[in-house]
């Protein structure tokens, strides 16, 4: 009886299985609305904020503020580069750690200190945006919006009286809005030397800290006391205006800043070779420190005399002695037409000791070139004493201080008046109507002065400084800046002004320093970029 029931009630339930389905199919097949509207469809454009809000929760800061630029190429690459970025990071946050903390661990009286697990995980961060401030002094600003949601695996494990306790850092997030500058630009890669780091508003920081294998971010109040902490103290190390500074180069050297002072002494020639048809020379030497653009320094002519001495005496500035090398070329003096070669040599800086005068006598050569066969002729000889004098350090620190602050004027600067400096930095979109071939011309109560010429070129960069001694503030005053093209080859029109500026020096005795770009007029988009110092005595 049992069984023929258990049998029963099988079939009884696959029978109601089967009808209570095919009951459903059709109930959903033929109760189904007839008449079905499509939904209506809107552009975003015609969405309020709410509903947007809504339907996007984050939306990027590229696509909000139109000065934050996409960066999806930057995220690609980190993403690409994370795995080797990620062991390098770690190796180096290891190295810089493991001193410190061995440093301070009798301080405490612990036995050991260990990382039993460092990695930053497998999200790399991400860039939301980033905005690029374009400004006129030699820097480049930054201020990009970074993400963090990171799974970070960061296991310290400490020792104490045979004791051990394991702290791990997991589930990291971080939102942060740095600010990076980097300045000065210079001449040396990276071609900057430092970078500074401030943070705009207060980051947000966010983990999961384990000790024990237990959460103690579950314990009541400490999660918000932590993250308040943290947020607290790193605003008050780094949010702006507060910097964090790290120097990549020496600034002296980047910036190519003097180090010291090379005394040259030429003392004389001898055994010169005959140049002039009446059968004597007239010899002068000039001087010049490659890597250097200021002029050569040249002695008197000797003339009719094969045989010279001149003990005349010179100071060149030297930026770096281990490169750098000094060059002495001798000249026959032509009353008319171009002076002759009459030899040449060098003496690279790396052979002089610190304050010991050295003589030099040297054998006068054709070229430089040690294969060159035609240096086997003799020319004559010169002798030459080299003394080089190297800056002291607290001087070096102290003058690229005064090279970051403003400069003061000269000794001999006239009571209650100062010293006006002119540096022409570049210019931009000059163009001449028959050539282009600019320079620029200043003129300052009546005084005249140019830069150098820059042939076939509408973006021109001089970088050159000038200096105007007056016995009063310029304040009612204006300096007259010109760009004018030259060419030799136009003889219908040699000369051809390329725009101008008039300046007003009442702001730059106010301020002490202005650098600004200034359009020409009479140019149809030509820029210029002009620096202004006024330097007095107190």
């Amino acid at each position: 009886m049992g069984l023929l029931s258990s049998i029963l009630s099988f079939f009884g339930f696959g029978f109601g299985i089967s009808i209570g389905l095919l009951s459903g199919y059709f109930l959903f097949i033929f109760l189904q609305p007839s008449h079905v509207q499509d939904p209506e469809i809107q552009p975003l454009v015609d969405q309020d904020s709410e509903t947007l809000q809504r339907m996007i929760p984050e939306i990027p800061l590229w696509i909000k503020n139109p000065d934050f630029d996409r960066v999806d190429w930057l995220n690609k690459l980190i993403q690409c580069m994370w795995p080797y970025l990620d062991k390098a990071i770690c190796k180096t946050v290891e190295n810089i750690a493991k001193p410190i903390i061995a440093e301070q661990i009798p301080t405490y009286k612990i036995d050991s200190v260990d990382f039993e697990d460092l990695t930053l995980g497998s999200l790399p961060p991400t860039f939301q945006g980033m905005k690029v401030y374009v400004t006129d002094e030699k820097e480049l600003i930054m201020e990009p919006s970074i993400k963090w949601a990171g799974n970070p695996n960061v296991t310290i494990a400490v020792k104490k009286f045979g004791l051990k306790a394991t702290v791990q850092v997991v589930d990291l997030q971080v939102f942060a809005a740095p600010r990076i500058t980097l300045k000065p630009l210079v001449p040396s890669f990276p071609c900057f030397a430092n970078i500074y780091v401030s943070l705009m508003e207060k980051p947000h920081v966010d983990f999961g800290l384990k000790l024990l294998g237990a959460d103690l971010m579950s314990i009541p109040g400490l999660y918000r006391f932590v993250q308040e902490l943290i947020k607290d103290q790193v605003a008050n190390m780094y949010l702006w205006p507060k910097t964090l500074e790290v120097q990549i180069l020496d600034p002296t050297k980047a910036m190519k800043r003097p180090v010291g002072i090379l005394n040259a002494k030429v003392l004389k020639a001898m055994k010169l070779k005959k140049k002039d048809l009446l059968g004597a020379s007239d010899p002068y030497v000039k001087l010049k420190l490659t890597g250097d653009n200021l002029p050569s320094k040249k002695t008197s002519v000797k003339h009719k005399n094969l045989n010279p001495e001149w003990n005349e005496e010179f100071s060149l500035v030297v930026k770096d002695p281990e490169s750098q090398v000094l060059e002495f070329h001798v000249y026959d003096w032509e009353q008319v037409g171009k002076h002759d070669k009459m030899g040449m040599n060098a003496i690279p800086l790396k052979e002089l000791s610190p304050e010991e005068p050295k003589n030099f006598t040297l054998e006068l050569l054709k070229t430089m070139d040690p294969n060159d066969v035609q240096n086997d002729k003799s020319r004559g000889q010169i002798v030459l004493e080299l003394t080089y004098k190297p800056f002291k350090e607290e001087d070096l620190e102290k003058g690229f201080e005064k090279t970051q602050s403003l400069k003061v004027a000269p000794e001999g600067t006239p009571d209650g008046g100062g010293l006006l400096v002119v540096i022409v930095h570049e210019a931009q979109d000059v163009e001449g109507k028959y050539h282009t071939n600019p320079l620029v011309r200043l003129m300052f109560r009546g005084e005249e002065k140019k830069t150098k010429h820059m042939r076939k070129n509408r973006d021109p960069r001089w970088e050159e400084e000038f200096q105007f001694m007056v016995e009063e503030p310029p304040t009612n005053d204006k300096i007259h800046v010109e760009v004018v093209s030259t060419s030799s080859r136009n003889l219908l029109h040699p000369k051809e002004s390329l725009g101008y500026a008039d300046i007003s020096l009442a702001d730059v005795v106010a301020n002490k320093r202005i650098n600004e770009k200034y359009h020409l007029i009479d140019s149809k988009n030509g820029r210029i970029q002009i620096e202004l110092q006024w330097r007095t005595s107190a």
